[in-house]
């Protein structure tokens, strides 16, 4: 007995030595651009900084990274880069598409640079990591190639002029009703990423038993994908889809501004269908939640000021909400979305404490985050402007901004995917989640 124990110990001691000394070594070792950094942003930055990309830089050797150091180190301690605005003290943190840096990883590329930003040893470096064609689809590498395209018709975009706002249609070419597992869209050509600004594709066909309403286009068909920079696609959960008919069109919304070259090109929409015959359970619609009052249908914001604004909508039935994607302009702040259940209870469901008009960065709810809410529940839109000069992207902080499409006039929304359920899905999951996540609360709330 007493052998086992000294056996024991010793194979503890030793397992304690190598954990202290692993620590030690992790500290006192310099970090390196190839061992340490490298990695890092091959997960985190290359989808963008590389060759090719509309991105200022490439991040993928050294000799192209070296001299960015000073200016990496202020993006990710400042969390501006990678673009991933999320205030992650509060609401939902599990997302599907997350790709900030952890405390861990900024702590690293602090480090390199504060120690000098050493290359390291060149066999440390990884492969160079392969990426699709900037032309071939996202969705490609784990679904294949859409099962349908749609073009919109091209548009040139002088070299100088006012923004335009281009709205061809697209038939749709099924004779039967299909169900859609994913859609992605994009410009034509890298080109045409300078000159779109966001392009919507709103689907128009006649469903029997839609009822008349002014906001038929969202509650019904619905818009079926909008594309900005930092939203490319969306995928449905399992058992879950949009359903196109026989009639269909689209009617597109390219937002385009002048760069100082013409340029032309139109938009792609992906489509990916489920094998025919195969029905999913529950419909997906890409709805509108508003930030402004139902009564004002306005936005005020006076020279160098910093103003709120808020919109409440009604969900009319159970439903899980897929996403959060805020859509403000250039003297957008912040942004929440939260839920007042019909109980009273208020959910703070996320919240960008810091919006960039340039990152339209699409928040997809991870399968086991995404918020179930009961019928009933007022989904609330706050959203932050700053008309001053404290704001860097201000073109005119003596201006007066209110509501509208140009740059610089001012929006509102939110684009959320709203998949509707059943009130007896609804309960079924209520009765499975709700104890559990009582108890969390509860056992927080003791800590």
């Amino acid at each position: 007995m007493r052998l086992a124990m000294r056996v024991s110990c010793l194979i503890l001691g030793i397992g304690t030595v190598a954990a202290v000394s692993a620590f030690a070594e992790s500290t006192v070792r310099p970090v390196t651009f190839t061992k340490d950094v490298a990695p890092i942003f091959q997960e985190k930055c290359q989808e963008c900084h590389r060759k090719g990309t509309a991105a200022p830089m490439s991040l993928v050797t050294y000799e192209e990274t070296r001299p960015w150091a000073k200016a990496i180190r202020e993006r990710v301690v400042s969390h501006n880069m990678p673009p991933w605005h999320i205030d992650k003290s509060v609401g939902i943190q599990h997302f599907m598409n997350d790709r900030s840096l952890s405390e861990a990883q900024v702590a690293t590329i602090v480090k390199w640079v504060d120690s000098g930003a050493p290359m390291g040893d060149p066999k440390d470096m990884p492969a160079v990591k392969q990426w699709p064609d900037e032309q071939g689809w996202l969705l490609a590498k784990q679904l294949g190639e859409p099962d349908l395209v749609l073009k919109s018709d091209p548009y040139t975009m002088p070299a100088h002029g006012q923004d335009v706002w281009f709205k061809p249609m697209t038939q749709v070419p099924i004779t039967e009703a299909r169900w859609v597992r994913a859609v992605e869209m994009r410009p034509g050509s890298v080109a045409g990423r300078k000159i779109m600004h966001h392009v919507l594709a709103y689907l128009h066909q006649e469903e029997s038993g839609a009822a008349p309403s002014a906001d038929a286009i969202f509650a019904n068909a619905g818009l079926l994908m909008e594309w900005a920079i930092g939203k490319n696609y969306d995928i449905y959960r399992p058992n879950a889809g949009k359903l196109l008919l026989p009639g269909s069109y689209i009617s597109w919304e390219l937002h385009l501004h002048a760069i100082g070259e013409e340029i032309r090109d139109h938009a792609e929409l992906g489509v990916y269908f489920y094998p025919k015959g195969q029905e999913p359970k529950y419909r997906t619609r890409l709805r509108l939640f508003s930030g402004i009052s139902s009564q004002t249908h306005t936005l005020d914001i006076p020279p160098n000021s910093v103003i709120e604004s808020t919109g409440y909508t009604l969900l009319s039935s159970p439903a899980r909400l897929e996403n959060y994607q805020p859509h403000m302009h250039l003297r957008g702040k912040a942004m929440s979305m939260e839920a007042i259940l019909p109980d009273g209870t208020v959910q703070m469901l996320s919240y960008v404490d810091k919006f960039n008009f340039n990152w339209m960065n699409n928040y997809i709810y991870a399968d086991d985050a995404a918020p179930m809410l009961p019928r009933g529940t007022i989904i609330k839109i706050t959203a932050w402007y700053d008309n001053t000069t404290a704001n860097r992207n201000n073109p005119d902080p003596n201006q007066w901004v209110g509501y509208g499409d140009r740059t610089v006039d001012e929006m509102s929304h939110a684009w959320v995917n709203v998949t509707d359920i059943s009130e007896e899905d609804y309960k079924e999951w209520a009765a499975q989640h709700k104890p559990a996540r009582r108890a969390a609360i509860d056992n927080a709330q003791q800590q």
